[in-house]
């Protein structure tokens, strides 16, 4: 940066390149040439505190911060985000509004007739931040140490808590249901922290949630993981098998997290906040900090995520037709 300036004042002249130092925000070097303008950003979650939605909100909003610009997280839980969703839709365009989504936003209008917007027009995906899969927890003192164990005891239906009705982790634990031919009763919260809550309190039998969210309650031993629902084993939870490997034979399912606008923002705006989010992910500290949070760090730009969560609205509600999957 100072090379350039330095250039500018022997092509410019010094008034014309001092101009051009005032409006990048600083005499010399500006932290807005790493951001998209606005001087504060918020940041719309559609679950409450303590999930892994809100969790990667607040990293990106840290990080922000760290670049010049006040960054907010704001809150509004409810209905499988779609309160969020509303709400965000109406905000201006200027690029200080985004909201933090997950597989939720494509699930929740095959459950959620009544939308007052447009899941594909009314809002733009930026960029696809990181992908986590989800995991089935016991409270520490449960007895089941298997999913066989949990299974042999759904004779008598069991109480599982999710992330909210219409969210990745409600269909994952009625999937379950179906694979494994239970009747586990669903209890939805608004969002995965306060799941957690109730699981750490012995509330529920059992839960099905983000494993960024469960991490840190796994390595301090206060729940218990069952079964993870990727593919393959986590590389940091090595010893936990695949709910395939625990006989559901092909079950995976992995959340997809990523920023998304109204889809008033003029597209050019787009691209500047999408190339400095991907700055942000791509960075080896934030690298790093994903991977032990249990993320695979992604890097999806506006066309990209925006195809990948258009063909996930289309697919879930095909899925959603298919499992009979309601609100409760």
């Amino acid at each position: 940066m100072l090379v350039a300036i330095h250039r500018s004042l022997v092509r410019w002249g010094l008034p014309a390149a001092l101009a051009a130092a005032a409006w990048l925000g600083s005499p010399w070097v500006s932290a807005q040439d790493k951001t998209w303008g606005p001087k504060s950003v918020q940041i719309t979650v559609g679950f409450a505190p303590g999930g892994g939605v809100d969790l990667l909100a607040r990293m990106l909003a840290t990080e922000l911060q760290k670049r010049g610009m006040t960054a907010v997280v704001e809150n509004r839980p409810g209905a499988g985000s779609t309160v969020a969703a509303a709400y965000l839709a109406g905000r201006p365009n200027d690029g200080s509004a985004l909201m933090m989504i997950n597989d939720s936003y494509a699930l929740a209008p095959a459950i959620y007739p009544k939308l007052t917007y447009d899941p594909k027009k009314d809002l733009a995906p930026v960029i696809g931040v990181a992908y986590a899969p989800m995991v089935v927890l016991v409270p520490a003192q449960s007895p089941h140490k298997s999913m066989a164990d949990l299974i042999a005891a759904s004779k008598a239906p069991l109480n599982w808590g999710s992330c909210g009705s219409g969210t990745a982790p409600h269909l994952a634990g009625e999937m379950l249901n179906i694979s494994f031919k239970t009747k586990n009763t669903h209890v939805p919260y608004k969002g995965c922290g306060p799941a957690l809550i109730d699981l750490l309190g012995a509330q529920l039998d059992f839960g099905v949630v983000t494993v960024s969210g469960a991490l840190g309650h796994l390595k301090t031993g206060k729940l218990r993981a069952l079964a993870i629902t990727s593919a393959q084993r986590a590389p940091f939870l090595p010893d936990l098998p695949t709910v395939a490997e625990s006989g559901a034979a092909d079950f995976q399912m992995s959340q997809w997290q990523g920023l998304a606008v109204p889809a008033t923002v003029p597209e050019p705006l787009r691209q500047k906040i999408y190339e400095a989010v991907a700055e942000i992910v791509q960075s080896p500290e934030m690298q790093k900090r994903l991977l032990e949070l249990g993320y695979t760090p992604a890097n999806e730009n506006p066309a990209q995520f925006q195809r990948v969560v258009h063909s996930d609205i289309d697919r879930m509600s095909a899925l959603a037709k298919r499992l009979n999957l309601k609100v409760d």
